[in-house]
């Protein structure tokens, strides 16, 4: 894997899928920090989230896309790992934001954004833990899109339609039956 695959890719584990993401974004991972974490600047790129910032704490998201009804697209969890940016030291800075996913539509699995320092840049690895085949194959390119509107908020660029961004992105996720 290079350091920043566009695409997604699945590693089945049985029944259970896990789908990661390896993006290269260059900003300090600080503004990649806040941009995951803080609810304001999630509410641009993502949809409604509101965190509990601690271990143990709580997470709930209703992302304004795909248009499905809220209570199919409504998230909640508990917060497996609250790890903000180390201080700089001897060697790269990282972060950690895991938490669980219970979602009515979905299996129950965990995700976990690994943030690592790189120069000027983040290296971020975005991991979704559980889910079935099905599922797994359905979420990449929503997945995806959700992460070029992160990197458009970092950019201060204006945020793309997700539905527009699934629609262009669908074709590259297909997967013979």
């Amino acid at each position: 894997m290079t350091v920043d695959d566009r695409l997604g890719h699945l590693d089945m584990h049985g029944e259970s899928v896990t789908m990661t993401f390896r993006r290269r974004l260059p900003y300090p991972i600080d503004a990649v920090w806040a941009a995951i974490t803080d609810p304001k600047a999630r509410e641009t790129w993502f949809g409604t989230t509101t965190i509990d910032a601690r271990a143990g704490g709580t997470i709930a998201m209703l992302p304004h896309d795909p248009p499905a009804p809220p209570d199919a697209k409504r998230m909640t969890g508990t917060i497996l790992t609250w790890q903000p940016p180390s201080p700089a030291g001897g060697g790269s800075r990282t972060a950690v934001l895991e938490h669980e996913w219970h979602q009515r539509i979905v299996e129950a699995g965990v995700v976990r954004y690994e943030l690592t320092e790189d120069d000027d840049a983040t290296v971020l690895v975005f991991t979704h833990h559980g889910l079935g085949l099905r599922n797994a194959q359905g979420f990449l390119p929503g997945t995806h899109a959700f992460l070029d509107r992160l990197a458009a908020h970092l950019a201060a660029e204006d945020i793309p339609n997700w539905n527009r961004l699934y629609e262009l992105l669908a074709p590259a996720y297909q997967y013979g039956s």
